[in-house]
């Protein structure tokens, strides 16, 4: 791991790949430290239980969504190419591995076996989602750029589900394409362009 990366950063990032391979579940302490290169005890000095490092795991993957949507929102104004952009954005990470699947989608399927203080932060990331996502379909519905055939909010959900039905998908058949092949349907409905 990079020497820019603080102890604390290389543990979130180890734990985020194991947890993006096996799960919650699927990694200890122990294969964190053979990974970092780092005792266990150190692990623990930076992050009491694993309840703690996955719900900081989970805090800041939310932020950095947050960051990222509000950057895409400064460049991007029209809601149907805000949409495309986000899943253009996630069918680039699985097409070159660096993020293969959203962390907390893949904790979502987890959510009855989560600690609570996790399974909280998992249904914030999804909140906020739903939000953001709730607000380019009003907007797109207000001047006309998108043409949806429900309410906003469930245009939004449905959206998402989408999103996250298309990386499970592409990581099911290891074959990164299908996450834009499932998409391009989803897009092209919302367009206000689409035949009905």
């Amino acid at each position: 791991m990079s020497n820019l990366l603080t102890t604390s950063d290389e543990i979130l990032a180890s734990a985020r790949a194991l947890i993006m391979t096996g799960g919650y579940n699927g990694f200890s302490y122990a294969d964190i430290a053979a990974v970092v290169g780092i005792r266990k005890a150190s692990i623990h000095h930076h992050f009491p239980s694993k309840t703690d490092l996955v719900r900081t795991l989970v805090v800041r993957y939310r932020e950095d969504a947050e960051a990222g949507i509000a950057g895409l929102e400064q460049q991007v104004r029209d809601p149907l190419a805000l949409l495309q952009a986000y899943a253009g954005h996630w069918a680039q990470c699985i097409e070159d591995a660096s993020r293969p699947f959203c962390v907390c989608a893949l904790l979502a399927s987890e959510l009855p076996a989560l600690p609570p203080e996790v399974a909280a932060e998992v249904k914030a990331f999804f909140r906020f989602a739903s939000t953001w996502l709730t607000s380019v379909m009003e907007r797109g519905l207000k001047d006309g750029s998108l043409r949806l055939s429900s309410e906003p909010r469930v245009e939004a959900e449905a959206f998402m589900a989408s999103v996250h039905g298309a990386m499970l998908s592409a990581r099911a058949y290891g074959a990164p394409e299908i996450f834009a092949t499932i998409l391009a349907p989803t897009l092209q409905r919302l367009s206000p362009t689409a035949t009905r």
